[in-house]
């Protein structure tokens, strides 16, 4: 991939000042609502309990408690939300760019496995949380979903706005509202890799974390959903990372925080300020369909078959694309 400096003025030519402004200003919501909403919303509502506006938070904490399962229970996504221009400056910003390689049924439900997870999942939130990809004119009759990490959502107003985003919980019972109660043309978008993933994240890198995540295979055999792989080529690019070797002190205090908190902590410098990402060309390709039966009791020697045909399907469609995307030929996918 080329340097983010050269990548940048690539990126910024023929636009004027105010169009380059808005990506930037759009950019930088997006990546400080990831970086520091959930955080800012949690302090704020805390704080006003010791004010004269304490009814504020106390009648939102009960109202909170009361719509505690909601998240679990298919959210309360917006058309609003999902349409705003922002999304629009912000996939300008790389730019991001979803490209379907199949067809998809609307008349069944798919759990699609998205790769690499990066610093932010920038490639899947553009393309499966906003409307600014184009998802619903490739895949008409397809509403897609993108699932995130449970604690999220006991952020006071933070998970509010995330589901008004169609954002969901990573969790069992999330997926078995969305592809039982929801009917069909149901597409659960997954991370796979999750937080350990983020930390092999670099330029240059195409390492995917899934050899033992099988998780997503016997739900998808529970209930039927054909499984489809994803790749965001230029995803690991937008960041440079201190990327600690297995086994340091580094690593070992990023796993105890994963373990503790659900989430790593990733030492990553931008451009700008030093939180913006680089403006490197995003692409995440969607793979073909696989067809999965349905076994509620689905044996070990089932699961297997199908993770197997998964990382296969995985790798062909990285190798099928990634000289088109911008990478080498001698690029290689690394599957831990």
């Amino acid at each position: 991939m080329n340097s983010g400096i050269d990548s940048n003025k690539g990126m910024t030519n023929g636009k004027t000042k105010w169009k380059v402004f808005l990506e930037v200003g759009s950019t930088l919501q997006g990546v400080s609502t990831f970086l520091f909403l959930g955080v800012a919303c949690t302090l704020l509502m805390f704080y006003l309990m010791f004010t004269s506006l304490w009814l504020i938070p106390t009648l939102y904490f009960v109202w909170q408690v009361v719509d505690w399962h909601t998240p679990e229970r298919g959210g309360r996504k917006t058309t609003f939300v999902r349409n705003w221009r922002a999304w629009d400056h912000l996939r300008d910003y790389f730019p991001s760019k979803l490209v379907k390689t199949a067809e998809l049924n609307p008349n069944k439900n798919y759990i699609v496995g998205i790769h690499p997870h990066g610093i932010m999942g920038l490639g899947a939130f553009t393309c499966f949380s906003t409307e600014s990809c184009g998802f619903k004119e490739l895949f008409p009759g397809l509403r897609s979903n993108l699932l995130v990490l449970v604690g999220l959502f006991s952020l006071p107003l933070f998970r509010e706005y995330g589901m008004f985003l169609g954002l969901l919980p990573v969790s069992k019972k999330s997926l078995t509202h969305l592809l039982t109660n929801r009917g069909k043309g149901n597409a659960a978008v997954i991370l796979i890799g999750g937080a350990a993933e983020s930390l092999f994240s670099a330029p240059g890198v195409n390492t995917v974390v899934m050899r033992q995540r099988k998780g997503f295979v016997r739900v998808a055999l529970e209930f039927g959903a054909d499984l489809v792989p994803a790749y965001a080529f230029g995803e690991n690019d937008l960041f440079k990372q201190v990327v600690f070797s297995e086994g340091s002190l580094g690593r070992r205090l990023q796993d105890l925080f994963k373990k503790i908190m659900g989430f790593a902590p990733c030492l990553f410098v931008g451009e700008y300020i030093g939180i913006l990402p680089y403006r490197i060309p995003l692409t995440t390709v969607v793979g073909s369909p696989i067809s999965v039966p349905k076994h509620i009791k689905a044996t070990e020697e089932e699961v297997d078959h199908f993770h197997k045909l998964y990382m296969e399907a995985l790798s062909k469609l990285f190798h099928e694309h990634k000289i088109s995307c911008g990478l080498s030929e001698n690029h290689e996918l690394r599957i831990i």
